[in-house]
């Protein structure tokens, strides 16, 4: 059995890890990883794949960044050059990036199998691509491995049949039990000058918080307030950087004392300051679902999210980008009023297995 195992973008390196590992315990399949280089640069993209043990991928398709309609399509047209060279039987992809819809459209319209991971999650808000990406690889993939039951429930009020539906759990936390034990070695103090529990960790880079000057301003000036109780770590994604340069947030940024700025960390490192932080604010959707199983903290500033058993069964707040709403929350919290929570059934970290034995076995 050929298996293409398909990455792009860095939330999907440490779904797709698992994976791979599960996958080569059954000599009768053949990985192909394949790398469409949506995320290309060194910290986004080659350092995930030394430090999630990935070996260099087989196929690179160098797409690089562009608009969501040019990359999206020039990953099509890459991806089904390579596929007619080499046609696989079954082809997995992770997530709700651009790369993850794209390559499961050429896939079924070459008539192969689709498995998506991470599939049935909605946030109801069409404003994000991420959502119409979501959708669509749902619609024409043959397997749908969710992470929880609520994910099972969209898809079948969305018509799926029971018999493509498959609870699994959630790779990204088999990712996080796996290497656990080597993070919990690390020893940041003296780099950052902080310690265990007495610091704010921050990602921000969403385009509804930081491509308008007025909220990505207002999110600023609200960790300079926070920054005065906490130390603050914020590694900047690319596109946060640059806004806050355009905009010449700059220096209000790098004037307070306790705001760390750094440039975007491997996944070890940023999973160290994750297990250790007294709180932690993101807008991304992997992290609620991380700091849920760590029992931490979190306040994800967005409008809604795709993962809401983080905020049923976890320790996710859904405070929106309301700077004075964010710091309020965020003061409760450091004041000691902490979300209590549980982790979801099946986030065991055994979830990537249970996608190889259903792969696997359809031969």
């Amino acid at each position: 059995m050929k298996i293409d195992l398909i990455v792009g973008a860095r939330p999907n390196y440490m779904k797709a890890a698992p994976v791979f590992r599960a996958l080569q315990r059954y000599p009768h399949c053949t990985v192909r990883l394949v790398h469409t280089g949506q995320h290309y640069d060194e910290k986004m993209s080659q350092v995930f794949f030394r430090e999630l043990e990935l070996p260099p991928p087989d196929i690179y398709l160098g797409v690089g960044s562009g608009t969501h309609g040019a990359q999206t399509g020039r990953i099509m047209l890459t991806y089904e050059s390579a596929m007619l060279e080499n046609l696989p039987d079954v082809v997995l992809v992770a997530g709700d990036v651009n790369s993850t819809m794209a390559c499961a459209l050429v896939a079924v319209k070459l008539h192969c199998a689709v498995g998506h991971i991470e599939a049935g999650l909605r946030s109801r808000d069409w404003s994000m691509p991420e959502e119409i990406n979501r959708i669509v690889t749902d619609r024409i993939a043959d397997y749908l491995f969710t992470t929880s039951r609520d994910a099972d429930d969209n898809l079948r009020q969305e018509g799926v049949p029971d018999a493509k539906i498959f609870l699994v759990g959630n790779t990204m936390i088999d990712s996080l039990y796996y290497y656990l034990p080597r993070v919990r070695q690390l020893d940041l103090r003296h780099k950052y000058a902080v310690r265990p529990g007495e610091y704010i960790l921050v990602t921000l880079h969403r385009p509804s918080n930081v491509d308008d000057p007025e909220v990505l301003r207002g999110l600023c000036q609200m960790l300079v307030e926070l920054q005065k109780r906490l130390p603050v770590i914020l590694p900047l994604h690319p596109r946060t950087r640059k806004m806050l340069t355009e905009f010449g947030l700059d220096k209000l940024m790098t004037n307070a004392p306790g705001l760390i700025l750094t440039e975007p960390l491997g996944y070890l490192e940023f999973l160290k300051l994750e297990t250790e932080a007294g709180l932690v604010l993101t807008d991304s959707g992997g992290v609620q679902e991380e700091t849920t199983v760590l029992g931490i903290p979190c306040l994800t500033m967005r409008a809604n999210t795709e993962r809401p058993i983080t905020i049923w069964e976890g320790t996710n707040i859904l405070v929106g980008s309301d700077p004075q709403k964010v710091y309020a929350q965020a003061m409760t919290i450091l004041d000691g009023q902490r979300p209590a929570g549980k982790i979801p059934p099946l986030w065991d970290g055994h979830a990537a297995e249970r996608i190889a034995a259903i792969v696997a076995g359809r031969r």
